[in-house]
This record gives C-alpha cells, structure tokens and sequence, in this order.
C-alpha cells in the first residue's frame, strides 16, 4: 500500500493531545481532595486547612493545625465526549463516546518542624486522560487514539515571616508519558496505514512559590506562581501498512513548554460557620503554541498552533455542618486557549464550566473521610480541518466529564 512522503511528514504536523480533561490546557485543578473537587479547584490557592496545601500553595501549609498529617484519596474521571460531523470527506463514522475512564491517585503530607517552618511532599496527576475514536473515525487521518500521561512529584517548604504573612516554595518532577495513533491514506481505499507514537516519555523539573496574608481577621490572601517548563519527549514512530522507503521505523522527539501560570485567591470567613472562597488565575498558553518534531534522519519541523493565553475566574462556599461534618459548593469558568478557527481534532480544547460539591466527616480516632464530585463541561469545541483523506467539520455536541473522588486523611 503506497501514499506520499509529503503525506507521512503531514501526519506528523498534526502531532496533538486529545482529551477535553484537561483544564484550559493540560493541568487539571481537580486533585481528588475536597478544597479541590468540592469547590472546582477554587479554594486550592487559598488552601491552608489541609494537607494538599503542599501541592496547591505551600505557604498554606504553615496554617495547617496538625503537626503531621497525611491525606490520600483518588478520583475517577468519567467522560461522555462525542463528536457530531456535518462535513466528513473520508467517510466513516462519529466514533461514539471517545472518551476513556481514567483513575488518578494522589498523596499529600505535611510535617512541622517548628512553630514557623512545616515541609511537605505530594505525589499527584494534574494531566491524565484518553481518548480512543475507533479506526473507522471521520477524522481517523488526524487522530483514531491517544494517551497523555503525567505525574508531578513535589517536596515544598513553608515558612511562617509572622503573624500575617506566610511564604512557600516547591519543585515539581513531572514525568510525561504520550502515545497517539493516525490513520494515514493509501492507493487500497479499503485499508488504511497508521503512523503510531510510541512511549514517548520524559522528566521535567517545575518551580513553584506561594504566598499567604492575613489581611484582617477574617480574609486572607492567597497567591501562586508555577513556573514553565520544558517537555521534550523521546520515543518511537513506527509506521504500518505503508510500503514507502521513508516509512520505516525510527525515533522521535517532540517538545513543547508547558505554561507558567499565576493564581490569586482570597480566603472569607463569614463566621465559624460559613467560609467563602473567590479565585482567578492567567495560564500562558501563548508559549505552549510551538510544538516542535523531529524525527531520526527524517522531519524536523515545527507546528504552530496559534493558543492564546486563558483565564479562570471562580466562586465557592464551604458550610460547617457539626463540629464533625462539613459541605462545600463551587463554581468555576475557564476561557478557550483556541478560536474556532484554529481547533483540530488532535486537540479539541475549549471554554470549560465547572460545577463542584464535597462533603467530608470525621471517623473514629485520627481518620477523616471526604467524598466529592465535579461535573465539567468542556464546550462544543467546533472543528474545521483539513486532513490527508479531506475536509472534517463538526463540533463535540456531547461534551462532559464527571470527577468522582474520595480522601482519607490521617492525624499523626
């Protein structure tokens, strides 16, 4: 089966990461903790009540009570993702629900060291997620399936200058796994090719700095920095049922930067009973547009996916129940990081809508337990590309995921 050398070097300017689990772009707020499940990541910047602070703000670790305390859970993300074409010049089908059920563990620790000095750790997946469109996919020439995996390991410092004023540091180790495949055209009508990434993988190191301060005695001021960082992945392309001198086994890289992004947050305390969070944030994803290929004696080239820089903005409500139970509720919009224009199937993000509650208890001795639940909608994310096997127009009329998520923190 036969199809052109300009074909395979197009396949690879369509390398992408499809999966609308993903918050704006890659980082999801939603860590399998209440601060974060139950108040759509909205009181994560503000966070010095619990263990996760460690990862979310680690200057927040400094108003954690307990002087050891360990927080474990995980989230399961269930997606209804579908795609609904109007224009589909290869044929084929919508591909059903594409999305795939994803688990995603999460570990969190604080330690005082002192009255002014705590340390934290945490293991969490902030990217994760899958995507599978069948073989038989309308737009099977620019994606059929895909996976994107990534774990940040994080030891952080907490320092308490005063009364008021709280200051954090944290470096993550981010390990990156990627794998896609592409259906690629040939002379057969009745068969197609398919290029494959495989095990593309890489570690990365992310900086990131918090700031908490007490501005009265009933709000305070949360902030976060997370610096970029650089992917550069290597693995295999390995090509099937192509019949071309240049289709032939070879390695890979692909890199891109992952944003820096700025949190800001603020902490309300109407009364002992009811706390009120508000919080916002700019992700740059203006630096993640470039992503450059290159291929073993092969392609080198870069593709440009005109992103934008987003925002975030939401509000939140957490409710003391009893002294052994406690609620919250949260809100939360992010804008599109891509114009109508420019979105492809490979990575179909868009405006994204978050819809949040938990609800946590006390157990016996030094156990407490949560439960929570975010719904996201990930918008219509309308398509228009042109592909290997022709034109693919649509949007993802069915486009949700469901976070479902439990802790269990325990009290040294």
């Amino acid at each position: 089966m036969f199809f052109s050398r300009s074909q395979i070097i197009y396949s690879l300017l369509l390398i992408g990461f499809s999966s609308s689990v993903f918050s704006a772009g890659f980082y999801i707020s939603e860590i399998g903790t209440p601060g974060s499940l139950g108040t759509a990541g909205v009181a994560n910047v503000s966070n010095n009540f619990s263990a996760d602070s460690s990862w979310t703000n680690p200057a927040g670790m400094t108003g954690v009570k307990e002087k050891q305390t360990i927080v474990a859970g995980t989230q399961i993300l269930f997606p209804k993702v579908e795609f609904n074409s109007s224009i589909a010049e290869a044929g084929g089908s919508d591909g059903g629900n594409a999305g795939d059920i994803v688990g995603i563990p999460s570990f969190f620790m604080t330690k005082q060291l002192s009255d002014d000095v705590t340390l934290g750790f945490s293991v969490v997946g902030t990217m994760g997620g899958g995507m599978d469109y069948g073989d038989d996919f309308v737009g099977r020439y620019a994606v059929t399936e895909v996976l994107l995996q990534g774990m940040f390991i994080s030891p952080s410092l907490g320092y308490k200058v005063n009364d008021n004023l709280s200051l954090g540091v944290g470096v993550s180790f981010v390990y990156t796994q990627f794998e896609q495949e592409i259906a690629m055209p040939t002379l057969n009508p009745a068969s197609d090719g398919e290029v494959k990434f495989d095990d593309l993988d890489d570690w990365g190191l992310q900086p990131f700095m918090g700031l908490t301060y007490q501005l009265n005695e009933k709000i305070m001021l949360g902030i976060v920095y997370r610096a970029e960082f650089d992917a550069e992945l290597e693995g295999d392309i390995k090509f099937s049922n192509i019949a071309l001198p240049a289709a032939t086994n070879k390695k890979m890289e692909i890199d891109w930067t992952n944003p820096q992004v700025l949190k800001i947050g603020l902490q309300y305390k109407f009364d002992d009973e009811y706390t009120f969070f508000v919080s916002a944030d700019w992700e740059d994803w203006s630096e993640f547009s470039d992503n450059h290929i290159s291929v073993t004696n092969g392609v080198v080239t870069t593709l440009e996916r005109n992103f934008k820089d987003t925002w975030q903005i939401g509000f939140a409500l957490s409710k003391k129940m009893s002294e052994d139970s406690q609620m919250a509720l949260g809100f939360s919009y992010d804008s599109s990081p891509v114009d109508d224009d420019d979105r492809t199937l490979d990575l179909p993000f868009d405006e994204q809508i978050k819809l949040s509650a938990a609800y946590g208890w006390k157990g016996n001795k030094n156990l407490d337990y949560s439960i929570g639940t975010t719904l996201m909608y990930a918008g219509k994310a309308k398509v228009d590309q042109m592909t290997p096997g022709g034109r693919v127009k649509g949007e993802f009329d069915k486009n949700y995921i469901l976070f479902v998520g439990a802790t269990l923190r325990y009290i040294f």
